[in-house]
């Protein structure tokens, strides 16, 4: 829900005589109402006219503005929907451990995520190498959005085993967490056993999904999990949302 015009106590926009460009102004305002909490993160801010009007200055000041802040870091525009606060970088570790829910929870965000799709497969060839099984065996794919406070952080495509998974979609749905998934099934540890990372550019699906503009920058990360006696329990092709997270490489 868009939140009405905020600005902190007292401040007005002053002429261009000031010597302060209007645009910077608005964004300064703006900029100050956000760190002030008037403006939440992930939150909507007031549409380019609402800005516009409660400032009384013209549209192209407020876009002007609006571009400032989203240089900054501060804001985010999603097309067709609105401008968003944006939150700071997630610091997101990657080693032998490594668990979406607690690395969002330990940066006071609250994790979230939701199975978009999935589907029973033959194994390809490769993915059938870093699972461990014959190509051609079936597979169950889960297409998960994992989300924080609500903002969209990451697509992922998960492949397991449908012998040693079976109904994993349904139990994912259920439980919306991959740990939880696995621990329905026995598997109650597992740690990261590969990882590559790559920079990509964000297509029309993922872009809807995650948010963002077509084309923006993603970071792609391929990943292998395994259990406790070494065995192969997931492949993973994740897609996240460059702005929002850092990854932190532990050695």
């Amino acid at each position: 829900m868009t939140q009405p015009v905020v600005l902190p106590a007292g401040e007005r926009v002053a002429a261009p005589a000031s010597g302060v460009a209007l645009w910077r102004q608005v964004a300064d305002h703006l900029a100050r109402s956000i760190a002030s909490g008037a403006y939440g993160a992930g939150s909507r801010l007031p549409g380019e006219i609402e800005i516009a009007e409660a400032m009384g200055v013209n549209r192209h000041t407020v876009r002007r503005a609006l571009a400032e802040l989203s240089a900054r870091g501060l804001v985010r525009a999603a097309r067709g929907s609105g401008t968003y606060v944006e939150a700071q970088r997630i610091p997101y570790p990657i080693g032998a451990r490594t668990r979406f829910s607690e690395i969002v929870g330990a940066s006071g965000r609250q994790a979230g995520g939701r199975l978009i799709a999935s589907a029973s497969e033959p194994a390809p060839g490769e993915l059938a190498r870093r699972l461990a099984v014959k190509p051609g065996a079936p597979l169950v794919r889960l297409e998960l959005l994992r989300q924080a406070d609500r903002v969209p952080i990451c697509v992922a495509t998960t492949w397991l085993s449908a012998a040693r998974f079976p109904a994993a979609a349904r139990v994912y749905a259920a439980r919306r967490s991959v740990t939880a998934t696995l621990a329905h099934f026995g598997v109650t540890d597992y740690r990261r056993a590969s990882t590559r990372v790559a920079a990509a550019l964000a297509d029309i699906a993922d872009s809807a999904r995650l948010q963002l503009d077509p084309g923006s920058p993603i970071l792609l990360v391929e990943s292998v999990d395994i259990d406790r006696r070494g065995d192969p329990i997931l492949a993973t092709r994740a897609r996240f949302a460059a702005e929002r997270v850092e990854f932190v490489v532990e050695s």
